[in-house]
């Protein structure tokens, strides 16, 4: 039923009209069945600015904009996110939204209820979960090829622009609230959820905000570190260790395409590619779109359980760092 009923061309609304969101257009231009209707933002004169851009229908009056849109993607600012998303929802909407997702875990939890109980699809939009390599690589790394994994360390900093909104939003912005979510991830692929301790470790700007953060996760067999930098630069790599060998995923792992598995015997390796074509949101954009159509075969990539997990992260970060 749920097949027939989105079997049209599903029509995608942007709220938000920054980096993120110049990135998504051209890559939902390579998604066959979806195409951007147009674009909202209270502010008149950006929304008009970024509509004239990309040829597509400003919208400064929300229910203008729902009644236009089959589904919503939500790249504003974080603390938004929640208003955004149960607005759309409450609009009957498919939303596909930027992460983090939610900063709170009862937000989370509340907002996947709706969209269940509705018959929606709510969609977390953290890319690395969607391209095919690391979809090989976390089936690699549950295979047993390394053995038993006890340790799962995941680093990704840039430097970033001193004046922007991650390092001036004395709320919301910093090193962990930008970054965290990609770091988490393979932590919460590989262990799970059900993480027995977390603690953070931070450096912090002379504002406040934490530039450089590290995650350290116990769980009952293993061992997760997930750092992120805003402002300090590090090697961003991945690195998965078991007990019969470890994966070693070169920077930028979170673009998937590249890694090797490493034994023992140093001269041991085995060398593995997948591609990820252009900003990469086409991945999570064609899964979205096939969970609209119905097709569930996508949902494990990032579960409402992950998405969950994360935000009570988030919140607990910025409870204990705020």
């Amino acid at each position: 039923m749920l097949r027939i009923k989105n079997k049209h061309i599903q029509r995608i609304g942007i709220i938000g009209t920054g980096r993120i969101a110049e990135r998504f257009i051209p890559e939902v231009k390579l998604v066959s069945g979806i195409n951007t209707q147009g674009i909202y933002n209270p502010n008149a004169e950006s929304a008009i600015r970024f509509a004239e851009k990309w040829q597509i229908n400003p919208y400064t009056d929300i229910g203008d904009f729902f009644a236009a849109v089959d589904a919503v993607y939500i790249a504003s600012p974080h603390e938004t996110h929640y208003k955004y998303i149960k607005m759309s929802l409450e609009h009957g909407k498919h939303v596909l939204c930027e992460k983090p997702m939610v900063l709170e875990k009862t937000q989370a939890e509340e907002l996947f209820g709706y969209a269940k109980e509705h018959n929606l699809v709510l969609f977390e939009g953290i890319k690395t979960a969607y391209c095919p390599g690391f979809s090989k690589l976390m089936g690699i790394a549950c295979s047993g090829m390394i053995g038993s994994i006890r340790n799962v360390e995941a680093c990704f900093t840039k430097l970033e622009n001193p004046a922007s909104r991650e390092l001036t939003d004395l709320k919301f912005g910093g090193s962990f609230t930008e970054l965290g979510s990609y770091t988490i991830l393979p932590i919460i692929k590989i262990f799970g959820t059900e993480y027995e301790d977390i603690r953070f470790d931070l450096i912090k700007d002379k504002n406040g905000l934490d530039i450089f953060t590290k995650a350290y996760f116990r769980y009952p067999n293993g061992l997760g570190t997930a750092t992120c930098g805003l402002g300090v630069k590090s090697e961003g790599q991945l690195i998965i260790s078991g007990t019969k060998g470890y994966i070693k995923v070169d920077s930028p792992w979170w673009k998937t395409t590249y890694f090797e598995v490493h034994y023992e015997n140093q001269n041991d390796v085995e060398k593995y590619s997948d591609r990820f074509l252009g900003d990469g949101l086409r991945y999570e954009i064609n899964d979205f779109l096939s969970m609209i159509n119905g097709n569930t075969e996508s949902e494990f990539k990032l579960t409402s359980k992950d998405s969950i997990a994360i935000a009570e992260i988030m919140e607990r970060f910025l409870q204990e760092n705020r």
